[in-house]
């Protein structure tokens, strides 16, 4: 009987803490970190300490998710009004006080010089899913436009800085969260066919508006020329459609395997522009060709696809909601990311996650993993 009631070792205490993570989401999570050392070693041979810093970051993001994976997600709900308030707060405070660069006034001094909107990529879909929690099993109209409200407030905020790429980001995490708590097929298929038949008009008109220099409506002059450009890069080969034919061609010149580690010479001849942040996926393309591409896309779309199974898992409709949203977060990372790289999408300054250079978005990578490591390890603790 006594055995029972023995304590557990130092060891059994502390082995969850060390290895109580999600193995697949963590072999995933390190696959691409390799992808993304790799290319940056290539890709930033140039930058002085860029691949050193990169490696910095990376250990900065891992140690955060470390820590937020030993936060259950009970707490990381109650933290949701607190966060996001705080967020909204500096969006404010960045608009009043903030600090212009290049036309946009996205940064606020604060002793450091910090970016307030990617807060809001996380905390908006955590106090989205805070509120469909609390609202559970009685959704109405006024949940609903609620829902809508807590949205609106930091997108609108965020692309009036402009920051159009951050806003999408934002934008769609809320919209998953939305998705994911019930919203009806009735209504997701009009706005679709309406975005479909949006999208057609502006093929159609693409010539009269662009060459004429007519104006589209809601739309600043920079977004107008990137869709402009977008329709057709070869305008302006060596202005506004530089990137995107850049991009292009070193993307088709990889062929099938590449051109191979170190010897992209659309990369080390410096033809792709940002080809360390935005465009670095040009730059792995061109290297490791269509193998590699497909090699990276296998891991994304498994990462992916654990985060969705870890969401189709979690215990309670926050954890659901939240999991599910900052997993498709991610697949826009990755699909806008490419898209614009590729020149089918405009290009709207969205990194490749793990792999582009930037400190703020890996910090923003480590706590969404982080979270779902949290939510798949509340599952197994539930189960045992």
């Amino acid at each position: 009987m006594s055995a029972a009631f023995d304590q557990p070792t130092l060891w059994q205490r502390v082995k969850p803490v060390l290895f109580g993570f999600d193995g697949p989401l963590a072999t995933a999570v390190l696959v691409l970190a390799a992808f993304g050392l790799v290319t940056m070693y290539s890709a930033g041979f140039d930058h002085g300490t860029r691949f050193v810093d990169h490696g910095r970051n990376m250990l900065i993001a891992l140690l955060i998710l470390w820590v937020v994976a030993q936060v259950p997600p009970n707490r990381l709900m109650a933290l949701a009004i607190p966060i996001y308030t705080v967020g909204v707060a500096l969006l404010i405070a960045t608009a009043m006080f903030g600090i212009t660069r290049k036309g946009a006034t996205r940064w606020l001094q604060l002793g450091i010089v910090i970016q307030p909107s990617e807060i809001l990529k996380l905390a908006t879909p955590l106090m989205m899913a805070w509120w469909f929690q609390r609202c559970e099993g009685k959704l109405g109209a006024l949940q609903w436009a609620v829902a809508a409200l807590i949205l609106l407030v930091p997108f609108g905020l965020v692309a009036k800085q402009p920051d159009l790429g951050t806003a999408i980001l934002i934008f769609s995490a809320g919209l998953y969260v939305i998705f994911f708590a019930g919203l009806s097929w009735k209504l997701i298929v009009p706005v679709m066919v309406a975005a479909a038949i949006g999208v057609v008009a502006v093929v159609v008109s693409e010539p009269t508006i662009c060459e004429a220099g007519m104006k589209w409506p809601l739309l600043k002059d920079y977004q107008q020329q990137r869709i402009c450009t977008l329709l057709d890069p070869s305008k302006d080969p060596l202005g506004r459609g530089f990137h995107i034919l850049q991009g292009m061609i070193a993307i088709g010149s990889g062929g099938t395997t590449g051109k191979g580690f170190m010897q992209g010479t659309q990369t080390h001849l410096e033809f792709i522009p940002e080809r360390t942040t935005d465009f670095v996926f040009a730059a792995f393309s061109e290297e490791f060709g269509l193998a590699g591409t497909l090699g990276l896309l296998a891991a994304f779309t498994f990462l992916i696809f654990r985060g969705l199974m870890i969401a189709a898992d979690a215990p309670t409709l926050f954890a659901r909601l939240l999991a599910g949203a900052l997993t498709l977060s991610i697949f826009t990372y990755v699909f806008v990311n490419m898209g614009m790289v590729s020149g089918i999408l405009p290009v709207v300054g969205i990194p490749l996650p793990f792999v582009s250079y930037g400190g703020t978005a890996m910090v923003t990578l480590g706590l969404a993993i982080g979270i779902l490591m949290s939510i798949a390890r509340s599952r197994r603790l539930m189960q045992t």
